[in-house]
C-alpha cells in the first residue's frame, strides 16, 4: 500500500454535508438490485438493522450470526439509552450542541464531517424505532423521557428502563426476521467468521466455520460489510460477552485492510469489581445510574468501616468535588482514572480497596424507593444477584472496567475500509467517537450507520463496481480455505498442557497492567515484550482439545486468542507511538499540572492507521484532522 487511502470527506459547509453527498450519489435500479449479493457479518445493532434495510431495498442479502439467534448479539446488553438531539425545550438541545459535544468528548481526534453526520441523524433514529414499537419510556403526558450521561450538560438521552439495548436490537431484529420470511434475507447462524477472502484486491466473501458441524464453508458476494462489534475482550475481564470477540476485524487487517487508533480503549467507571480469581466476565452498572447516585469514597485514608456507619462529612464526593459544573456526569475516561487514583492513594473500600461507592440513598430519600424502582429496577436486581447486597439498603461498590473500543478498521466518510468494497459499521469501525465514547453514543452510531448510513454508501459504491458474481471454487476461495485448514490443524496439532484460558488471562493482565486506564513509555515497552513472550509459549505450550469436525468450544477461543496476542501488540505499538494524551488514552508522561490529559494538537492531530506488514513490524500512516467548524480547546469539565 503507498499510503492511506482518499477518506473523501465532503467539501462544502459541514451542516449539509450528508444532504449533499445522498443526493449527488449514484443510485442502482431495483431489478439490478435482485441480482446484487451482499453479505453482511455479525447481527447486532449495526448489522440487524443494514440486512434489514439493504433486504427492503431489493438486494439479496445474506447473513452471518456467530450465535444460535440474533437475539443474543452483545447489542442486547446496553442498559442506558441512546443519544438524539430532538430540541427537547427544556433543555435546548439541537444538533449543533450534539455534534460538538461528540467532538469535544472524544478530545478532538474525530472527523468533524463525521460527527456532524451522526448528529443530524441521531433524531430520525428514534423516529424509526418508535415505528417499530420499541418501548421507549415516557412522561406522564406522552412525550418520550429523557435522562442525562456523561459528557453533557443537556438531558439527551432516551432510553426504556435499564434495558435499552435489548429492545432496540428486538426492533432491529423484527425487521430483519420480516425480511428473512419474505426470502429476501437468508440467515445463517452459528458461523464464526475466520479469513477475508479478496479477488483482485476487492472484498469478494468470508471463510466461515459452523460451529456445529465444524464444516468450513465459503461465503462469497458483490460487497462484504463487517458488523462484528468491538475488541475489549483482548483484557480477558472485560464487560463484553465472552463469545465477543475481534478475528472478523483482525482477519481483515491481516489482508490488508488499515487499523486505526487501536490503543483507543474505554474503561466504563461503574461496573461490578471481580469477585475472584476464576471470574471471566464483569458486569456492567449502567452509567445511567450516575444521574441520581453519587460516587463516593472515606475521607480517611484505610478506612474499613461499613458505607452507612462513615458520617457524611467524612465522605469524599469526589467527582462532584473535582468537576462541580458535571459533577458525577463527568466523562468516563475523566471518572475511571479519578476513581483509580483514590483507591491506589489507599481510600478504596471492598476487597483489596479495589472500589468506590455509587450510593441511590439521597435520591431514595427525596424521591422514594418505587419511583427509583421504576427507573432502575432490573439494575438493581441485577446487582443484589451478583453481589449478594441490596442496592436500596446499602451503596454499591463499582470500579473502572474494560468496556469499548474506539478503535477499529480505518473507513472512510462512506464506511469503506482501505480494501474496496469492504465496509465496516458500528464498534468495529474506528469513526466518530475519537479518543473517548460519549455515554449512550454506542447505540447511535450503530443505529445511524446501519439505518441510514450504509444502505445509501453502499449502494453508492455498488453502482460502479459490481462484477461478476464469484464462484465458491475460485483460485482464491481455494487459497483462503487452505489457509485457515492450516491455522486450525496448527492448534489442534498442538500437544501443550495448557488451556486457552490460561493464556488469555496472562494476556488480559498485562494489558490491563500496561495498556490500561493510564500507561508510560517503560510499561508499553515492557507489555510489548511480554505479549511477544506469551504468543511464543502459545504456539507451542497451548493444550486444544477435541477434533475440527463438531462442537469444540476450545478450539474456538484458541482461534481468537491466536488473534488476540497480533491485536495486543498493535494496540500497545500504537499507544507507545502516540505521545499525548488525548481521551482514553492517558499517557503518564503527558498530563497538567491538575492531572488532567494534555493533548498535543501540533503533533497528534491526526488519526493513526496501522497497516499490516508480513514482513516485519506494521506501517503507521497518519490521516491529518481538520477543523473549520470547532476549534479544538483544552478539554474541560470543571
Amino acid at each position: 500500500m503507498s499510503g492511506l487511502p482518499d477518506p473523501r470527506l465532503p467539501s462544502g459547509p459541514l451542516a449539509d454535508a450528508w444532504h449533499r453527498t445522498r443526493e449527488t450519489s449514484p443510485l442502482i435500479s431495483p431489478l439490478r438490485k435482485s441480482q446484487i449479493d451482499i453479505l453482511v457479518v455479525g447481527t447486532g445493532l449495526a448489522g440487524a438493522s443494514t440486512a434489514a434495510t439493504l433486504a427492503q431495498q431489493g438486494y439479496r442479502v445474506t447473513v452471518l450470526s456467530f450465535h444460535d439467534s440474533p437475539r443474543r448479539a452483545h447489542s442486547v446488553a446496553a442498559q442506558g439509552g441512546i443519544n438524539a438531539a430532538r430540541a427537547v425545550a427544556v433543555d435546548g438541545d439541537s444538533i449543533s450542541r450534539l455534534f460538538s459535544d461528540t467532538l469535544k468528548g472524544g478530545d478532538f481526534r474525530a472527523r468533524e464531517a463525521g460527527c456532524q453526520r451522526l448528529a443530524e441523524i441521531s433524531s430520525c433514529i428514534i423516529d424509526q424505532c418508535v415505528a417499530q414499537g420499541v418501548p421507549f419510556a415516557r412522561e406522564y403526558g406522552g412525550s418520550l423521557a429523557t435522562r442525562s450521561f456523561g459528557g453533557a450538560l443537556v438531558s439527551r438521552t432516551f432510553y426504556a428502563r435499564g434495558q435499552t439495548g435489548q429492545q432496540l436490537l428486538y426492533g432491529a431484529y423484527q425487521a430483519l426476521m420480516r425480511q428473512v420470511e419474505l426470502g429476501r434475507v437468508r440467515l445463517l447462524t452459528r458461523r464464526d467468521v475466520l479469513e477475508l477472502i479478496t479477488i483482485d484486491g476487492v472484498a469478494r466473501g468470508v471463510v466461515a466455520r459452523h460451529l456445529l458441524s465444524g464444516e468450513l464453508e465459503v461465503h462469497t458476494a458483490q460487497t462484504v460489510l463487517l458488523c462484528s462489534g468491538g475488541y475489549s475482550n483482548v483484557y480477558f475481564l472485560s464487560t463484553n460477552a465472552l463469545k465477543s470477540n475481534a478475528s472478523a476485524i483482525w482477519r481483515a487487517h491481516r489482508k490488508g485492510a488499515l487499523f486505526a487508533n487501536p490503543c483507543f480503549t474505554q474503561i466504563h467507571p461503574t461496573c461490578i469489581p471481580s469477585g475472584d480469581a476464576f471470574q471471566s466476565k464483569l458486569t456492567l452498572m449502567s452509567e445511567s445510574l450516575r444521574n441520581d447516585g453519587r460516587i463516593w469514597l472515606p475521607k480517611r485514608a484505610g478506612d474499613q468501616r461499613p458505607a452507612n456507619e462513615i458520617p457524611e462529612e467524612e465522605r469524599d464526593y469526589f467527582l462532584e468535588r473535582m468537576y462541580p459544573t458535571y459533577g458525577n456526569m463527568t466523562p468516563r475516561d475523566v471518572a475511571s482514572r479519578r476513581a483509580r487514583e483514590l483507591c491506589n492513594a489507599g481510600h478504596g473500600v471492598g476487597p483489596g480497596g479495589r472500589s468506590v461507592y455509587l450510593d441511590l440513598n439521597d435520591a431514595i430519600a427525596k424521591e422514594g424507593r418505587d419511583t427509583i424502582a421504576a427507573r432502575y429496577g432490573n439494575l438493581m436486581t441485577m446487582y443484589e444477584r451478583i453481589s449478594g447486597d441490596d442496592p436500596y439498603q446499602k451503596p454499591m461498590r463499582i470500579y473502572p472496567a474494560p468496556h469499548y473500543t474506539m478503535g477499529g478498521l480505518w473507513v472512510d466518510y462512506q464506511l469503506m475500509s482501505s480494501i474496496p468494497g469492504l465496509f465496516v459499521l458500528g464498534e468495529a469501525n474506528y469513526s466518530e467517537h475519537g479518543a473517548n465514547r460519549l455515554g449512550a453514543s454506542a447505540l447511535m452510531q450503530g443505529l445511524a450507520d446501519g439505518y441510514f448510513i450504509a444502505p445509501s454508501t453502499v449502494t453508492s459504491w455498488l453502482a460502479g463496481h459490481t462484477g461478476k458474481p464469484i464462484q465458491e471454487d475460485h483460485p482464491a476461495c481455494r487459497e483462503a480455505l487452505d489457509s485457515t485448514e492450516t491455522r486450525i490443524d496448527s492448534l489442534l496439532n498442538c500437544k501443550g498442557n495448557i488451556p486457552v484460558d490460561s493464556f488469555h488471562r496472562d494476556l488480559g493482565a498485562v494489558m490491563i497492567n500496561h495498556c490500561g486506564i493510564s500507561r508510560d513509555a517503560e510499561g508499553l515497552k515492557r507489555g510489548l515484550q511480554d505479549v511477544a513472550a506469551l504468543a511464543e509459549r502459545f504456539q507451542h505450550e497451548v493444550r486444544v482439545p477435541g477434533e475440527t469436525n463438531g462442537p469444540n468450544a476450545e478450539l474456538e477461543k484458541a482461534l481468537r486468542v491466536s488473534d488476540f496476542f497480533g491485536l495486543a501488540d498493535l494496540m500497545l505499538r500504537d499507544a507507545l507511538a502516540r505521545e499525548e494524551s488525548c481521551g482514553a488514552h492517558f499517557r503518564e508522561e503527558h498530563q497538567s499540572e491538575e492531572g488532567e490529559a494534555l493533548r498535543d494538537d501540533a503533533n497528534f492531530a491526526h488519526i493513526a492507521a496501522w497497516e499490516h506488514n508480513a514482513d516485519g513490524a506494521p506501517i503507521r500512516h497518519t490521516e491529518p484532522l481538520q477543523f473549520t467548524s470547532l476549534k479544538p480547546s483544552t478539554r474541560s469539565y470543571k
